[in-house]
């Protein structure tokens, strides 16, 4: 059964709802045969990564770069992972309180150097997220979750 590994740093109560979101898509009962596994970027292993076919990426800007979390994932799995995990599909979401620049940014060049594939469109949110930016959190974890089964 093809596995979707969800990575996040869910400090905030925003970063929280747009993770539920997320969740909730990849789940969604439309969605047969992928096992969706969730992990904190702080404890999410090379083995959870090449036991996986595809990835979900979550993080706050902090300071204008990804979560300190979600880099310390990426130290942790680059290298064990670089070569068994070239062209796998991910996706990712990011919120920030004004700016998520650099946090783009750093998240594309590290997926870049994997040699990861975005299956689809990132979700930023600057604020609170409304229903729109929810709704495409959703639809996120959707289309990431039915593309390891393709």
């Amino acid at each position: 059964m093809p596995t979707l590994l969800i990575v996040h740093h869910t400090p905030s109560p925003n970063c929280q709802a747009m993770f539920e979101a997320v969740v909730s898509g990849a789940t969604a009962p439309e969605i047969e045969g992928v096992r969706v596994v969730r992990r904190a970027a702080l404890s999410a292993t090379a083995a959870d990564v090449l036991e996986a076919d595809g990835y979900l990426l979550g993080t706050p800007a902090n300071l204008g770069y990804m979560s300190g979390a979600l880099k310390h994932f990426f130290d942790q799995v680059y290298y064990p992972c670089l070569d068994t995990t070239k062209g796998r599909p991910f996706g990712y979401y990011v919120h920030g309180g004004n700016d998520v620049t650099g946090a783009v940014r750093g998240i594309e060049s590290v997926t870049t150097g994997l040699g990861w594939r975005r299956a689809a469109e990132a979700v930023t949110v600057t604020g609170e997220p409304d229903k729109a930016a929810l709704e495409r959190c959703w639809e996120l974890g959707a289309t990431i979750a039915a593309g390891p089964a393709d």
